[in-house]
């Protein structure tokens, strides 16, 4: 699939400047065909580029791409025809979804799949080889099922959701619409429930009676797992994005909109508001509430509420080894150093 440059400007709403350098016309160009993307600096002609980072800016001058999306401010050091928008990254996400060349998830029903007669299927749904699809599912318009899936009794889907291969969605589990989860992930497993057996080393396990309810236009990456509520749901609300090897416990709340990035954990009952973005290997304790809008930065621990928007740290950033071990070797010296502080201090009121 190709597009001309101009429809390619039409459909991420880009303004098309062509520099006085190039000489074979205005024409020439805006029928210029575009085949894929590629980076600044390995782009070849027939490919679209962008710039949306100033870190990148000098490779600008020296690309080979056909044609770049950039910002007002860079349109000058462009030597290409530009696609001129506040926003060259989300033209580039635009660009990216026209000249997608994902396969579909699948394709029909496959013959070896496991369908239960009582299965309702809606309009153009699609299931790969070696799914299992147990009874009482809905799987609704549109919706693809990759091979090697399993869906559980009374697991419902909503259209045009999408499911690559391998993935687990337990009994119960209710999964909205224009969803995308990716291979290998479970949804609806059993929650870390158990009680301890008093005086031995034991433990009884608690069935887990809730379910996990994911809203609309959601994101799962790979191997990620969802467990369910213990006897309230799990949630995950309308347009949240989680990323690979995430860690959702049981009867936890993930808000609309907020972003999780891989391997960010959340303990159980805890509820995370909407806007709210978690970077790489957050760790959020159980049973508190994080309101809307927070960001924490990459491995932070969160251990109590947060009732305030705003941006969290708690994470200590990689050192030279020597750096770190004299600041470990001071950090272990602090509670003697309070001590002579508040002694000093009090000779000083003493003296005073």
């Amino acid at each position: 699939m190709t597009y001309t440059l101009a429809e390619i400007a039409n459909i991420i709403d880009a303004k098309i400047i062509i520099p006085e350098t190039l000489s074979k016309g205005d024409d020439f160009y805006l029928q210029f065909s575009i085949h894929s993307l590629a980076t600044l600096a390995n782009a070849n002609e027939g490919q679209l580029a962008f710039l949306a980072n100033s870190k990148y800016r000098q490779q600008l001058a020296d690309t080979s791409a056909s044609a770049v999306i950039v910002s007002s401010d860079a349109v000058e050091d462009c030597p290409v025809v530009a696609l001129v928008m506040d926003n060259p990254y989300m033209g580039y996400a635009k660009a990216a979804n026209l000249l997608n060349t994902t396969p579909p998830v699948a394709l029909g029903i496959h013959p070896t799949a496991v369908i239960d007669e009582s299965v309702k299927l809606g309009e153009n749904v699609n299931i790969g080889a070696n799914a299992v699809i147990e009874s009482g599912v809905v799987l609704a318009d549109n919706v693809s099922i990759g091979a090697g899936c399993f869906i559980g009794k009374n697991a419902k889907i909503g259209k045009f959701t999408q499911l690559w291969s391998n993935i687990s969605i337990y009994h119960d589990v209710q999964i909205g619409e224009f969803c995308l989860i990716q291979a290998n992930t479970v949804i609806g497993s059993d929650g870390f429930g158990y009680a301890p057996v008093a005086g031995q080393y034991k433990w009884h396990k608690i069935p887990q009676l809730g379910s996990v309810i994911i809203g609309d236009h959601v994101e799962i990456g790979a191997s990620t797992t969802i467990d369910r509520g213990a006897l309230d749901n799990t949630e995950i609300r309308d347009g949240a994005i989680l990323d690979n090897q995430i860690q959702i416990a049981h009867n936890v709340i993930v808000g609309e909109n907020t972003a999780m990035a891989a391997c960010s954990v959340i303990a159980g009952s805890t509820t995370v508001g909407k806007n709210c973005t978690l970077a790489g290997l957050v760790g959020v304790n159980g049973h508190i509430t994080v309101t809307d809008n927070v960001v924490f930065t990459g491995m932070a621990m969160v251990t109590k509420d947060i009732n305030q928007p705003g941006v969290y740290s708690s994470g200590m950033p990689a050192a030279p080894n020597k750096e770190w071990n004299r600041t470990n070797a001071r950090v272990k010296r602090l509670d003697s150093l309070t001590k002579r502080v508040k002694e000093l201090e009090q000779q000083l009121k003493e003296l005073e």
